[in-house]
């Protein structure tokens, strides 16, 4: 289960979309997010559902690898659904146990989340799916350039998202390794009530902190190493340029929004 984890990487491949500017699959990316919250409607679930698979489509990223890194967060999805499905009231109910009440709202409601949580994470994934770290940075970091008039340090945010998606892959490898190592030693985690499983996580959890650590503060020294001072007189290998692909890229994205703001108003 951990090496399945996926989200955070970077999926090498050609494709229109892995050569478009990252400024573009950032936009779309905080305006597809920001779709899913408009209405629990079905046509505006379709039509993000087709949105997303033609962005998958165009990616080239197998959709195994995509649902490979969706299954690593399949019982938290599933929990959260649970929670949703039993603790919304509603008038209309659909089943009735003792204690356990199923409505049609409750119902309705835990669907929507589902889907929402789905596409949120896919959607956010492809992103990082299909842009370096560097690009990314680069992207964040030229789209945040006004706030450098108020004196944000947008350079160093940049820098901080960079890193993070960097050690994504970098700790889920290192968990990977103590976890074995652990059963190695005859650990199991599959035995005991949960109170013991959560136990038993202790020496696992306690050396990949320690191993956090570590790595940051080799990074710290490898970066003063290298006189690293921030973005001033800071310059690019491949400075970002827009193409006629980015255009149209925007194009489709302003399409996309405006026919989720008509499926939510008419319906």
């Amino acid at each position: 289960m951990v090496r399945d984890m996926t989200i955070g990487q970077f999926y090498n491949t050609d494709s229109v979309i892995h050569r478009m500017d990252p400024r573009v699959k950032i936009v779309f990316a905080l305006i597809y997010v920001m779709t899913l919250f408009f209405d629990r409607n079905p046509f505006l679930y379709l039509s993000a559902f087709l949105a997303l698979a033609g962005y998958i489509k165009l990616s080239k990223v197998p959709l195994k690898f995509i649902v490979k890194g969706l299954r690593a967060l399949g019982m938290i999805i599933l929990f959260t659904v649970i929670i949703n499905l039993f603790t919304v009231k509603g008038i209309k109910v659909l089943f009735e146990w003792k204690f356990i009440r199923i409505t049609q709202t409750g119902l309705h409601s835990a669907v929507y989340l589902g889907l929402r949580l789905v596409f949120m994470i896919i959607g956010s994934s492809m992103m990082t799916y299909t842009t370096t770290p560097n690009a990314l940075t680069d992207g964040l970091e030229k789209m945040l350039g006004w706030l450098k008039k108020l004196n944000v340090p947008v350079h160093e945010f940049a820098m901080i998202m960079s890193i993070a998606l960097r050690f994504v892959p970098i700790l889920v490898e290192e968990l990977d390794k103590i976890m074995r190592a652990q059963l190695a030693r005859g650990m199991d985690f599959k035995e005991g009530n949960l109170f013991v499983r959560l136990k038993k996580l202790m020496p696992i959890i306690i050396p990949l902190f320690v191993s956090a650590v570590r790595r940051s503060h080799e990074l710290a020294l490898a970066m003063d190493a290298r006189c690293y001072h921030g973005g001033e007189g800071r310059t690019r290998m491949k400075p970002l340029v827009y193409q006629r692909r980015d255009y149209i890229g925007y194009v489709f994205v302003v399409f996309y929004m405006l026919v989720m703001i008509v499926l939510a108003v008419m319906f």
